[in-house]
């Protein structure tokens, strides 16, 4: 069973969903619905609910550093899992680049390279936006790319943390 809630936003109204134990998803808008099922609760009456809010609000107050102890169980193939993971190790307020994670998939999975392109799509296929920050991976020399939310969404993010990027 998944539970579900709205938060208010800078950004918007941002769906929070979440199973018995643990965050599955954070949908900003402008991105697909979650695509299951989901039982529509205030955010104080499940405590993954009532958690995922009391990060989101510091964070958006510019408040909020990199921790966070959010139960995570993101949906996703063992390869986008690597990246996933890979995405969390990006501390706050700085950047990698797709390149930078594709480098670092390529020695977990012991493979000679690994492809940029491959890295962006499973970014791209992150469920869990924000905390797990997807945001913070930039295309080569830094530039803005892509961003499942729009560009204008990630922009706002980085200036939350006040990471300087090249557009």
């Amino acid at each position: 069973m998944y539970f579900s809630t709205q938060y208010d936003s800078p950004l918007g109204v941002i769906t929070i969903v979440c199973s018995e134990v643990a965050l599955v998803a954070l949908r900003l808008p402008g991105q697909q619905p979650f695509g299951k099922d989901t039982v529509s609760v205030p955010p104080e009456e499940h405590p993954i609910l009532h958690q995922t809010v009391r990060w989101l609000d510091p964070y958006f107050a510019g408040e909020l550093t990199d921790s966070h102890d959010l139960p995570l169980n993101p949906e996703g193939t063992p390869f986008q899992q690597i990246i996933w993971k890979l995405l969390l190790e990006i501390p706050y307020g700085q950047t990698a680049t797709y390149g930078e994670l594709a480098r670092k998939a390529a020695t977990i999975l012991e493979k000679s390279r690994m492809s940029a392109q491959a890295v962006g799509q499973a970014v791209g296929a992150n469920p869990i936006a924000i905390i797990i920050p997807c945001h913070r991976c930039l295309g080569s020399e830094g530039r803005l790319t892509g961003y499942a939310g729009g560009l204008h969404l990630k922009r706002y993010l980085l200036e939350t943390e006040k990471i300087n990027r090249k557009e």
